[in-house]
């Protein structure tokens, strides 16, 4: 069992944990970095890990202004998939996808990674089409897809409502096998760990609250810990990277949504993989616990609040059981809501930006988690050699000036 014999696991669990080390170092902010990562979590972390270790950049700090972990890296439903439709979209995700696979083999840390297959459905001819055509463009680019008729969809998820004559009927549903779910925080904690242990330092309740820029280059940032002096700053802050770019006068085209998500209380298992719906608008998996994972689509305020409405709660119950009417006497534990920010084309941002030395990472929308990975990859890539690689050429500021969009709308229709 590695370093701990059961023995010393039922010791430990009993009292307190008192004998196990930290999993990644305290430190405190020294004045001067290499590279300042604005934003612990997963994106932000897997940055991190990926410059110290893929490019021997090792005086990082990353600058969190709570705990690891407890943005939206923790307020999410941990949905893995590939399946977008446009060749860059393809490259990102299925390249994050790739990278999941050996994640947990890599970072040492059990990230409960589980390859239970994502179904997306289809409820009329319009929808058939649209989604047989993201199966073709999906092969085409190296992308497990495949197309189920209403039977087949039936046998992998036999819980689901396929009558012919229900509201929504299912007329098919396109499959990714290699899709699924992990454990957010094991994958939070896990890069921190990593990272840490390649000298990486970790700064906790440390926010940033203002850029040092000098003559159109980045020279810092100003944090509640104190100023600290980096020629390479970079935001990887889900839900706030408006907020950051505006301490560099830069504008993003970026608005910010809640996300609401809920869970039932635990049952046996049931769902044997995750069910999205873009018509019906509701997607759903089951945890390791036991809970369904519930969520939807954002709501349409704009507002940096962490909490959202019960209205959006009672649509997405309503649309949940079009689908699966078993679950009506279930009871909710509770529901949460992250923040997204949300670019025109529904694609995010990883970009130089015009400060020389400043980078941004962003814009998300709903399909940051399953991005962490592979985000983290070529945005480490980005930020060591100051210019992108292939994977995230597409997705620079520059394309809302060129028009070049990248509009992945449909493939991200309901949320995750």
């Amino acid at each position: 069992m590695g370093r701990y014999s059961w023995l010393s696991l039922l010791r430990e669990g009993l009292g307190g944990h008192r004998g196990w080390g930290r999993a990644w170092r305290d430190a405190a902010p020294k004045p001067f970095y290499d590279a300042v990562i604005i934003g612990g979590g997963g994106h932000g972390l897997a940055t991190a890990y990926y410059l110290a270790k893929n490019h021997g950049l090792t005086d990082i700090a990353v600058v969190e202004k709570g705990w690891i972990g407890g943005g939206n890296a923790g307020r999410n439903t941990t949905i893995i998939r590939s399946n977008y439709l446009y060749d860059e979209s393809a490259a990102i995700y299925d390249h994050a996808m790739q990278l999941w696979k050996g994640l947990g083999r890599e970072l040492n840390f059990n990230i409960m990674m589980s390859h239970r297959g994502v179904l997306n459905l289809a409820h009329d001819e319009g929808e058939m089409r649209q989604l047989k055509r993201r199966v073709e463009a999906n092969r085409l680019n190296g992308v497990d897809a495949e197309w189920l008729d209403t039977r087949e969809v039936k046998a992998f998820c036999p819980i689901l409502d396929t009558s012919p004559d229900a509201r929504y009927p299912v007329l098919g549903a396109t499959l990714q096998r290699s899709g699924g779910v992990n454990r957010h925080d094991a994958v939070v904690w896990g890069y921190a760990r990593a990272a840490s242990a390649l000298g990486v330092d970790i700064l906790q309740n440390c926010e940033v609250t203002g850029l040092t820029v000098r003559d159109g280059r980045i020279e810092g940032v100003e944090t509640s810990r104190g100023a600290i002096a980096a020629p390479k700053v970079a935001s990887v802050t889900a839900g706030h990277t408006s907020v950051i770019a505006a301490m560099a006068g830069i504008p993003v085209p970026i608005e910010s949504h809640p996300l609401q998500a809920l869970v039932s209380e635990p049952i046996k298992p049931i769902t044997p993989c995750v069910v999205m719906s873009n018509a019906v608008h509701a997607y759903c998996s089951q945890s390791d616990k036991g809970e369904l994972v519930i969520g939807a689509g954002i709501d349409p305020l704009i507002s940096y609040t962490q909490r959202g409405g019960f209205h959006i709660v009672e649509e997405e119950i309503a649309a949940l059981l079009e689908l699966f009417p078993i679950f009506s006497r279930l009871k909710l534990m509770r529901h949460w809501a992250g923040i997204v920010d949300v670019c025109p084309d529904a694609s995010p941002i990883l970009s130089k930006t015009p400060v020389t030395g400043f980078y941004i990472n962003g814009g998300w929308g709903t399909g940051g988690w399953k991005a962490t990975p592979g985000s983290g990859h070529v945005f480490a890539d980005l930020i060591a050699r100051d210019e992108p690689n292939a994977i995230a050429a597409p997705f620079s500021l520059a394309r809302f000036e060129t028009g070049k969009l990248v509009a992945e709308h449909g493939a991200a229709a309901v949320a995750h």
